[in-house]
Parts: C-alpha cells; sequence; structure tokens
C-alpha cells in the first residue's frame, strides 16, 4: 500500500506533467493558426492550377504528354499471361514527431491498406520520419513483400518551403516517367477542423480530373490559347501541378498534425487533473487515518496513565 509520501511524490509528479503538456498544447494552439494561414495561402494557386488542368482536359485536346497516359499495366509474376497490374508509387506524407493521438496510425494504416490491396508493392516516397520509420522497419522485417523505398524528405521545419519537398516529388515522377511505376498516389492527413483530420488517397499521375469549373458555375467557359502548343503548355503545367499538389497536402498535414497535438495536449491536462483530484483525495483519507489512529493512541495512553495512578 502506497504511504502518504509516495502519494505526495505522485501528485508533484503529475503537476510538474501537467505543467508541460498544458504548455505543449499553447505552443501548438499557436503553431496551428499559423499553419493554417500557410494552407490556406497556397490553396489559391493549387486550386487555380487544378481548374486549369480541369478545363483543358474537358477541351479533348490531342496532348501526347506522359503523365495523361492511362498504361495497361505489368505482367504479373504469379501469372505472365494474366491480367496486368498497375504497378504504383505511394507518397506518404506523415509527421515528423508524435504526440499527437491518431494522426501518424490513422495514415500508416490507412497507407497499409493501400499496400495490401496491391498485387505488387507500391514503391514508396515518405515525407515525414513517423511513416518512413515505420516502412523501413516493416521492409527490413518482412522478406515476403519488400517494400522499396526509393525516396525521403523528413525532419521538416514548421513552416516547409517547397524547395524542401521537391527531390522527394522528382523521384516519384521520374519512376513514372522512366516506367518504374504505372501510376502515383498521395496520402495524407486532410484538415477538416481542429477536431478532425481524415488520412485522404488521391491519385496525382495521371491526375484525377475534377469537373471543371465552368460545369459547375454554369457560367461561361473559359476559352484558351496555346502558344507555342498545347503539348508544351502541359509540359510545363503538368509537373507544377503534382508538385503543387503535394507541397498542398504537406501544409495541410502540418495544420493537422499541429491540431491533433494541440488536442491531445488538452486532454492529456485533463486527464492529469483528474488523476491529480483522485490522488489528493486517497492522500487525504489515509492522512486522516494517520491522525485518527494517532489520537486514539494518545487517548489510549492517557486513559492507561489514569488508571495506574
Amino acid at each position: 500500500m502506497a504511504t502518504l509520501r509516495d502519494l505526495r511524490r505522485r501528485i508533484a509528479s503529475i503537476k510538474s506533467t501537467q505543467k508541460i503538456t498544458k504548455a505543449m498544447e499553447l505552443v501548438a494552439a499557436a503553431k496551428m493558426r499559423r499553419a493554417q494561414a500557410a494552407m490556406e495561402a497556397s490553396r489559391p494557386y493549387s486550386e487555380g492550377i487544378t481548374r486549369v488542368l480541369a478545363n483543358l482536359a474537358s477541351k479533348n485536346l490531342e496532348a501526347t504528354h506522359p503523365f495523361l497516359q492511362q498504361r495497361e499495366g505489368h505482367p504479373t509474376d504469379q501469372d505472365p499471361r494474366g491480367p496486368r497490374a498497375r504497378r504504383k508509387a505511394l507518397i506518404l506524407i506523415t509527421a515528423d514527431r508524435g504526440l499527437c493521438g491518431g494522426l501518424n496510425t490513422n495514415a500508416i494504416r490507412a497507407a497499409n491498406r493501400f499496400i495490401r490491396a496491391e498485387a505488387t508493392p507500391p514503391k514508396l516516397v515518405t515525407v515525414g520520419r513517423k511513416g518512413r520509420d515505420f516502412f523501413r522497419r516493416f521492409a527490413t522485417l518482412s522478406s515476403a513483400n519488400r517494400l522499396d523505398l526509393v525516396a525521403d524528405a523528413s525532419m521538416l521545419p514548421d513552416r516547409p518551403k517547397i524547395d524542401e519537398i521537391l527531390p522527394a516529388v522528382t523521384v516519384a515522377m521520374d519512376e513514372f516517367l522512366g516506367g518504374g511505376v504505372d501510376e502515383v498516389w498521395m496520402l495524407y492527413s486532410r484538415y477538416v477542423n481542429a477536431a478532425s483530420q481524415v488520412p485522404t488517397l488521391v491519385r496525382l499521375i495521371p491526375p484525377a480530373m475534377p469537373a471543371t469549373a465552368g460545369a459547375e458555375d454554369h457560367g461561361p467557359e473559359p476559352l484558351y490559347e496555346f502558344e507555342p502548343s498545347p503539348d508544351a503548355v502541359l509540359e510545363r503545367l503538368l509537373p507544377r501541378y503534382v508538385e503543387a499538389l503535394v507541397y498542398s497536402a504537406v501544409l495541410e498535414n502540418q495544420a493537422s498534425f499541429q491540431a491533433a497535438q494541440m488536442t491531445a495536449m488538452r486532454s492529456a491536462s485533463d486527464n492529469a487533473g483528474e488523476l491529480i483530484k483522485d490522488f489528493t483525495l486517497v492522500a487525504n483519507k489515509l492522512r486522516q487515518a494517520v491522525i485518527t489512529k494517532e489520537l486514539m493512541e494518545i487517548v489510549g495512553g492517557a486513559e492507561a496513565l489514569a488508571q495506574a495512578s
């Protein structure tokens, strides 16, 4: 049974932890506001380039850019004459740190479901240390379906620049252009609000075209003149489109991480407060029991002296 001294030590330790979690909650709240501002500032560019690309795709242009090719895939090792399977690359975006509830775990579970659904293990590009470390251990332990981790961009600052993730994105695009993969997908934690972050899977190459802006707004469709040619325009536009979507997803994942950490630290502070109340109640009961015992011993001793005299 714990003594009164042990209970007081536990209460002091929990109070110290509660101070840390409250400080981390305040820091995460401040960083979340900055991450939200950066995420919202990047949206007009990514939405604009997506809208332009969707309008171009709706014109049924005779464009031959490799990113627009729907490949038939490769024969599987089990049955070379059977259905052809598309080899895929996955850009997995996670956080570099933990203490954020189930944010990283949910993203990794979604990536595992994506990997297990494929006939051949996808090639992996990681942005964020948590995803990289998990699948690096998985690739080391699993010899049957070994994952090929082809690129990584980890330990990003709180306000990352696009130049810091471009090398990893370029590797994924080169894998597609070189014929190593037939599709490139991206998985990240989409920021819904401070209490909700959802793992989201998006196909980057060939791009999954959304509805055109003209069809949504029921207004006049924009007219485009291409100089020097549609192929030359798409040659510059499509790589920028992929880079913009990945960068926007990284910023959204940063906002999701700060929101999840703020929520987790608030919950930890509340739990610490409940523990302090519980241990304080137990300590008070134990102190009262000790005082009662001492009083009974004093009264018993006084009665014994009175009877002896």
